[in-house]
């Protein structure tokens, strides 16, 4: 099936978190939009969270999400693989668990339907992992493939956690290395080389879970995680409006060849988006103009960005960095410096 897979991702225009609307769109898009106030519903699209959440009683919220996008690898059982674990990482990052999901499928006539399950046995693998069952879905025919999940999950209101909710004095982990938008346009190029492929498809299908399950018992105050906006713009949702987010570019965790496109000018478009938003938010003018791309490149099933007390990170890293390796403690919370995001 390899001369169908090609085609699964030649026929694409773009693809991952990559094809996201650009951040500074679509808050002008929902800022117009009129919300229905319901004291019930604990976080929504007014808001910066990664999911919805509403609560039914005192100790128990619903938690929903859903993301779905086209494919950026060739294989297809690698694509749904990707997507499920993207879809599922909103649930983590609110350190709920997920409860069930919903394939959304969108796929050219044209296409071979093998391909089609291949997706979808990849994203069903996935759930499995993530011990959560696909419960149904909805499917239509489009000019490019696209996949993803509708995702529900648990959590009690008293344990939910928000993205901007960090206080001053935290440290910053990252529990997954930067450059996946990066290292697919080498690939897309034809410039990438196998075991570079293969570091990025490895991060980008693992799940957040294992990360968000060493969060008991310490104190995580805030957490998301890092995908199309990039590095810079969850990073500056996190710092909100009183705090600014100071990182080391030297402790940022990087992909096997991802500094080395950025060199090479193998810009993205949807980086450039995030850059275009982060004016006068970010400053990284203490790097260089390479390492300054990757904080701006979008992420596809990237790592959690946690808000931690500063006594429990070191414990909380090596925690996470057990099954993750790549974690690493990359800055702190300040009361605000004029911007939101310094990266030096």
């Amino acid at each position: 099936m390899k001369n169908d897979a090609v085609s699964l991702l030649s026929g694409c225009t773009s693809g991952g978190c990559g094809a996201k609307i650009g951040p500074g769109e679509l808050s002008e898009l929902l800022a117009r939009i009129p919300v229905k106030k319901d004291p019930a519903l604990l976080a929504g699209f007014d808001g910066r969270d990664d999911a919805a959440v509403y609560r039914i009683d005192e100790g128990r919220a619903l938690v929903s999400t859903v993301d779905f996008f086209s494919p950026m690898v060739e294989d297809p059982f690698l694509f749904g693989k990707i997507a499920a674990a993207n879809a599922l990482s909103d649930i983590y990052a609110m350190g709920a668990r997920p409860l069930y999901a919903l394939n959304l499928v969108c796929f050219p006539q044209k296409l071979d339907r093998q391909i089609l399950e291949a997706i979808l046995s990849g994203g069903a693998e996935k759930a499995l992992e993530a011990d959560t069952v696909i419960a149904g879905g909805h499917s239509i025919y489009d000019h490019e493939p696209k996949y993803g999940l509708a995702v529900t999950g648990l959590v009690d209101p008293r344990n939910l956690i928000r993205n901007n909710t960090c206080r001053e004095g935290d440290a910053l982990i990252l529990t997954k290395a930067l450059g996946v938008g990066l290292v697919m346009a080498g690939l897309r190029a034809g410039e990438a080389a196998e075991d570079m492929v293969h570091a990025a498809a490895a991060s980008m299908e693992r799940l957040n879970r294992y990360a968000a399950e060493k969060f008991p018992p310490f104190n995580v105050h805030a957490c998301t995680d890092v995908t199309g906006f990039g590095l810079a713009v969850h990073a500056a949702e996190m710092a909100g409006e009183n705090f600014t987010l100071v990182i080391a570019g030297d402790s940022l965790p990087l992909l096997n060849g991802a500094l080395g496109f950025a060199e090479n000018y193998y810009a993205t478009a949807a980086g450039q988006r995030n850059r275009n938003f982060m004016e006068g938010r970010a400053d990284v003018s203490g790097i260089g103009a390479a390492l300054g791309e990757i904080v701006f490149d979008p992420q596809t099933s990237g790592g959690l960005l946690i808000s931690a007390a500063p006594e429990d990170a070191a414990a909380l890293c090596g925690a996470i960095a057990q099954d993750d390796p790549t974690a690493a403690i990359i800055g702190e919370v300040r009361r605000r410096q004029g911007c939101a995001v310094i990266v030096r």
